[in-house]
């Protein structure tokens, strides 16, 4: 209790813990929500950050600004690194947070199944540091392939973009690199743009698994259009920085792998007292508890949670939806808790449809099933409602109308070059962006890798 108030502590600025705090922010209780970084990350988008569309601050909001006006929700900047159910105290690098209520709303960070030589060398794209990382890396390879010693084979190497999974983010990012190259096309006079390679490898027989078999021709159609090579039922098995390996035995050597293909549970959640799925998400039950907790006070939302109800084959998908609308259940039972009422709600997802845009003015929608033009519009809409703060619906809007008129893209910033003692290098950094809302705990280029 925090005066006389019960306490309610959310792990994660994502969607789902923004949401609930928001819902809670109204209630005569306290609320600490607790994340690594400052800010609310609109992960859709960073994609369009990575491919230089959109600015950092357009796709972020800064977590205090949510709750200005609500007096009993405090934020807490720090990293979660387990709970002590007994006690119930939340683990954090910056000292213990005692808590009546704990909600885990963690996010996910990149699977890499295992390869640990991929993980190592491929880049990930859950941070707004991993976008900016892709961002640096893609516009310094143009640069260093239009230098007059490379050979050949040195600036295919350097012009081949591989994109690994073929869900939304695979495919809008493969779209996007693809548009991107087109513009650098009408800029640097001296490069050879046939030896640009742009490859989506996805291991399964379709892309977009969450859309009807029509829509998927249609996504690959159009990617092929832009001149994408879509690879399906094709495998990753290896990474070294310069040599991609597929379990076939064909080996491409590229220096750019960026890596879509699945996300796991953040670390912490492995300490946090409950049971875990393959993944390692937590496993929930229908009131959305946490499944082996000790007191009947823990839940957990959104891409950390794994549930399943009814015959369901498997945990639902990490998407926004999912974790806002738990959220809300999730705060209605506590709300019941608190007064004394142990007849929990039981949560039931209603699939509000999947959508994907494969480039300027291009994109796929299942509900209600639309292509083209007006899907893209679609869209467009759906992501403006969902960004946060005026000032991101006001300039995101206007670049996404400038570059649909224009297509150009002044974003096209490279950022990443250290000055030291007067020259520029850069160098490869490794950090700990670990957060609560996406918790990514791998190993993380900062600095590229070349000069």
């Amino acid at each position: 209790m925090i005066n006389g108030k019960p306490h309610i502590v959310v792990v994660g600025g994502g969607f789902g813990g923004i949401k609930i705090c928001k819902l809670f922010a109204k209630e005569n209780v306290e609320v600490t929500l607790v994340d690594r970084h400052n800010f609310h990350l609109f992960q859709p988008l960073l994609y369009q950050v990575s491919t230089s569309v959109l600015s950092t601050d357009e796709i972020a909001y800064p977590t205090r600004s949510f709750f200005r006006e609500n007096k009993n929700v405090n934020f807490f900047m720090a990293k979660a690194r387990g709970v002590d159910q007994a006690n119930n105290v939340l683990l954090t690098n910056h000292g213990k947070i005692p808590y009546d209520y704990l909600v885990l709303a963690a996010g996910a960070t990149t699977n890499f199944f295992g390869m640990k030589e991929v993980e190592d060398h491929a880049y990930g794209m859950k941070t707004i540091q991993e976008a900016l990382a892709i961002r640096n890396h893609v516009l310094h390879e143009f640069e260093r392939a239009d230098k007059p010693y490379r050979t050949d084979a040195e600036r295919k190497e350097k012009l081949t973009f591989v994109i690994v999974g073929g869900g939304p983010t695979g495919v809008e990012e493969a779209g996007a690199i693809a548009e991107l190259r087109d513009i650098m096309k009408k800029e640097f006079h001296h490069l050879d743009f046939n030896n640009v390679s742009i490859k989506l490898i996805e291991a399964t027989a379709h892309v977009l698994p969450m859309m009807s078999q029509d829509l998927q021709d249609e996504t690959v159609r159009v990617l092929r259009s832009k001149g994408v090579e879509v690879m399906l039922e094709t495998q990753v098995v290896g990474y070294d920085g310069k040599i991609l390996k597929l379990k076939s035995g064909v080996e491409i050597p590229t220096s750019t792998v960026i890596w879509a293909a699945g996300v796991k549970a953040v670390e912490f959640i492995k300490d946090c007292g409950g049971e875990c799925a393959r993944d390692g998400r937590i496993w929930i039950d229908e009131d959305l508890m946490v499944k082996g907790a000790v007191n009947k006070n823990v839940f957990a939302i959104g891409d950390c949670a794994a549930f399943m109800h009814g015959d369901m084959k498997r945990p639902l998908p990490t998407v926004a939806p999912v974790a806002t609308q738990q959220a809300k259940v999730c705060y209605e039972n506590i709300m019941k808790l608190i007064k004394g009422d142990n007849n929990l709600n039981k949560f039931k997802y209603k699939d509000l449809g999947a959508m994907a845009t494969i480039g300027r003015g291009k994109a796929v929608v299942n509900s209600p099933k639309m292509t083209g033009f007006m899907a893209w519009c679609a869209w467009m809409l759906v992501h403006l409602i969902r960004l946060a703060g005026a000032h991101a619906n006001f300039t995101v809007a206007i670049k996404w109308g400038w570059n649909l008129l224009s297509g150009i893209r002044l974003g096209r910033i490279i950022t990443n070059i250290k000055l030291d003692s007067g020259k520029l290098t850069l160098t490869k950094v490794e950090e700990d962006h670990s957060n609560e809302s996406n918790f990514n705990e791998g190993k993380m280029i900062v600095l590229d890798k070349e000069d």
